[in-house]
């Protein structure tokens, strides 16, 4: 193979957050249920060189778009969630990714379902972390994953007016893959 097309794919699977020690990296997952306590998909949480890789799968949500939220405690009892607590905020900023004077840690981008009610979704956080620290979503009481039932406005704090919560999945660890 061309020495440099090598050095160019190798460029670009390190984009992607692969290392050659590919155990080295921190993983956690999320069962994703809505207020009947059925599943209705999945989320993956993978630790990059450039922040956490979310990505989430669903099935069975209205059409539109939906707040996608980390809360700060990791539990997720229906039919309401507020187990789940506020949002995850270990660094005491307002809500939004437009404030100036945020955002929370766990605020995320909005999620689109089709009419079908499916949904894919990834985000690159660089406002998390999966290993230790203040930025953690594995502290005391852990963190969840919570999809609402509208769209976030991304300023009214606390929550961006993005209505009920209608699913939830607490996140856990997960065992890294090996190539």
């Amino acid at each position: 193979m061309n020495r440099k097309i090598m050095v160019a794919l190798v460029g670009l699977l390190s984009l992607g957050g692969y290392t050659t020690n590919a155990a080295a990296q921190s993983q956690a997952r999320a069962d994703i249920k809505n207020a009947e306590g059925k599943s209705v998909g999945s989320a993956g949480l993978r630790e990059t060189q450039d922040g956490v890789l979310i990505t989430v799968n669903v099935t069975g949500v209205p059409q539109g778009l939906h707040a996608v939220h980390i809360h700060a405690v990791g539990k997720c009892e229906g039919p309401a969630f507020t187990s789940a607590g506020g949002h995850f905020n270990p660094l005491n900023k307002k809500h939004g990714l437009k404030s100036a004077d945020g955002p929370h840690a766990g605020d995320l981008p909005d999620m689109y379902v089709n009419k079908d009610g499916v949904g894919r979704y990834e985000a690159l956080m660089e406002s998390i972390t999966l290993g230790s620290g203040e930025t953690s979503v594995f502290d005391a009481d852990g963190s969840a994953i919570v999809i609402h039932a509208s769209a976030d406005d991304n300023m009214t704090d606390p929550s961006g007016n993005s209505g009920d919560r209608i699913a939830c999945g607490v996140i856990t660890r997960a065992a890294a893959k090996t190539k």
